[in-house]
């Protein structure tokens, strides 16, 4: 019951954190409110929730990753490969080398392995935290695009680090061909688990409907429970659940082109996941704030840890680490984009540093920096305490909170008036898109009513229902290429239009998936197009 309780608590948290974050005039973003508001409550209420880190990753994660991968724009992320994975993998190897010679320096009382894990933990920037800041600063699209893909895929990397970055602490050896081994296991048996899962149901979904019809309820729950299998199973196999989560909603992503799914069943669906995305998000950042009160309780015992008994001597540790990690992504992100200018033969012979600055400064560590960080081992092997691991979770957990801050008040000072080459427009593609779709509309009505006619059951009002729908496509058509008006569709045609529509709307969506499969039109923009139809369909089906 207690369970249950919390359970409710946390989610009226999260709805009066969003109403007070909407209605107090503050230019706080709303997950650093969240945090605020989550810290209040374990200040004042005796409310202690005891944050398994393993339940945190497998009950959040993989649904919020799942939807991220499904989302996000695939041509986005084949065009900016280059720099996502060099930022993705790359950049966290550099981080954890530097950052972890930096902080035992810095530290020298947290022995190296341990300070290295520390650097393996707050090397992977946050997708769900780089999501929740885009929501309120406008972000140029490429750029969140290559934000959005290095966090997808740095989490794994981070985390191999971690995971061997432990086991040297525990240990005392470190072997670096069983680490990159392992590295590719974990991160290619992630991928091919969590594709090969989810156009496996995909599959099997589509063949039992086929023969017995399809119950929306179910194909909701089906969708809710690929990221969690996937995540689950590639764990079992020693793989990266992380990985796998990404590479189901990446497969999901491609599975729908294949339109098999109802209009009722894509409009609900998204409805779901739209109320998944935003209770998980605000649950992560409340829970963050509720265990900060007790992190800092501990704050003089991980002061005396570091031979300096002042606990503000954490402050500026957590402020070096932050500036470290923003000043080794720069350097790189620097170099990167130099090289990437470098092979496309570009004039600029340098990038431009307000891009480079907001790039760095978006590197938000949130959700899996906490869950990892917490799971470091109470003791050794040999059953003492493990060293420095207070110290460690305070450290981290100040990283996340000073890097949202930094992200939510600096980005829109680096973005104002900045100057960013034209994004291409899609207008083009829409209006080829919709002008293709409405001839494909307008061909099916042709079809109905002939075989209406050859069934003997066509009447005037076909005809004159007919006439009012290719009208309406036809509007459409010339409307795109600047000529034609508008008709005007009779009341008595009502119910046979209604059918019309629907084989209409049907036939469109077939159209735009056929020139998703064949790469004549972005996922992005079929994606607003099937919504319109979906919605619309969703109308007149009702």
């Amino acid at each position: 019951m207690e369970t249950v309780t919390i359970a409710l608590l946390l989610l009226l948290a999260v709805v009066v954190s969003g109403l007070l974050a909407r209605l107090l005039p503050l230019p706080v973003p709303r997950p650093l409110f969240q945090i605020g508001f989550g810290a209040a409550i374990g200040l004042v209420a005796d409310l202690r929730v005891s944050l398994d880190p393993e339940i945190f990753f497998v009950l959040f994660l993989p649904p919020l990753l799942f939807l991220d991968g499904w989302r996000i724009p695939r041509e986005e992320l084949a065009k900016d490969r280059i720099i996502i994975v060099e930022l993705a993998l790359g950049l966290v190897v550099v981080t954890v080398v530097g950052m972890g010679f930096f902080i035992h320096w810095m530290i020298p009382a947290m022995p190296l392995a341990v300070a290295f894990a520390l650097a393996a933990i707050v090397s992977p920037t946050d997708p769900i935290a780089v999501s929740a800041i885009a929501q309120r600063v406008p972000i140029p699209k490429r750029m969140l695009h290559i934000l959005e893909g290095e966090s997808l895929l740095n989490d794994a990397s981070g985390l191999v680090c971690f995971r061997f970055a432990v086991a040297a602490a525990l240990t005392g050896s470190f072997s670096l061909s069983d680490a990159v081994l392992s590295f590719v296991w974990v991160a290619v048996g992630g991928l091919a688990t969590g594709a090969l899962l989810t156009f496996a149901v995909t599959r099997a979904k589509d063949w039992i409907s086929d023969r017995v019809g399809e119950d929306t309820g179910s194909q909701i729950l089906i969708s809710l429970l690929i990221p969690f299998g996937s995540y689950l199973l590639a764990e079992e196999l020693g793989c990266s659940g992380i990985l796998a989560a990404v590479a189901a909603g990446l497969a999901m992503s491609f599975a729908e082109t294949s339109g098999r799914a109802m209009a009722v069943t894509r409009v609900r669906r998204s409805s779901v996941w739209d109320t998944i995305q935003y209770t998980a998000n605000g649950i992560i950042f409340v829970l963050l704030g509720e265990q900060l009160p007790a992190i800092l309780a501990r704050a003089r015992e991980s002061a005396d840890v570091t031979g300096n008994g002042d606990p503000w001597w954490l402050v500026l540790y957590v402020v070096a680490i932050t500036l470290g990690l923003a000043a080794l992504r720069f350097a790189w992100v620097w170099l990167s984009l130099g090289l990437t200018l470098l092979r496309r033969r570009d004039r600029r012979t340098s990038p431009n540093g307000r891009i480079v600055a907001a790039m760095s400064v978006s590197g938000v560590r949130g959700a899996v920096t906490l869950a990892g960080v917490l799971t470091l081992p109470l003791t050794l092997n040999d059953g003492t305490p493990f060293p420095a691991r207070d110290l460690a979770i305070l450290l981290a957990m100040g990283v996340i909170i000073l890097s949202l801050v930094a992200a939510s008040f600096a980005l829109p000072l680096l973005l104002r008036g900045l100057q960013l080459p034209p994004e291409p427009s899609r207008q083009a593609e829409e209006d080829r898109a919709r002008v293709a779709a409405a001839e494909a509309a307008i061909a099916e009505i042709g079809r109905f009513l002939q075989s209406r006619a050859e069934e003997g059951r066509e009447t005037d009002l076909h005809v004159a229902a007919a006439s009012g729908i290719i009208d309406f496509y036809r509007q459409r058509i010339d409307r795109l290429s600047g000529e034609g008006e508008a008709g005007d569709l009779g009341l008595r045609a009502e119910r046979i239009e209604r059918e019309m529509r629907l084989a209409a709307l049907k036939a469109e969506r077939v159209e735009l998936f056929r020139r998703v499969r064949k790469r004549e039109l972005g996922s992005e923009t079929a994606r607003k197009l099937v919504r319109e139809l979906d919605l619309l369909e969703t109308r007149y089906a009702g």
